[in-house]
């Protein structure tokens, strides 16, 4: 399994808004099935940040394309497989 860190960056702030309901529950149904570990606001207002699992950056890809902020141009998306780190050894 792999990680990809899917940042969000704010095209439209009102879009944002008006969709905001609907990006949430989108997260929510993928949360569900264990493909999203965390997601987050910036807090600057610059976007917002999501973390997928996923065995192909086309697999996500195809995910991230069904985000009503990404459908409805709210927002943007730079997607990049990201090494979590779980633990240090020293």
């Amino acid at each position: 399994m792999k990680y990809f860190a899917v940042f969000l960056p704010m095209k439209d702030e009102e879009k944002s808004k008006a969709y905001r309901e609907e990006h949430l529950k989108f997260l929510e149904g993928l949360r569900e099935k264990d493909v999203i570990i965390m997601n987050g606001r910036f807090t600057d207002g610059a976007g917002g940040l999501v973390i997928y699992k996923g065995e192909h950056d086309e697999e996500v890809e195809k995910l991230v394309k069904q985000d009503p902020y990404v459908i409805n141009g709210a927002r943007g998306y730079e997607m990049h497989e990201w090494e979590m780190v779980t633990n240090y050894e020293i």
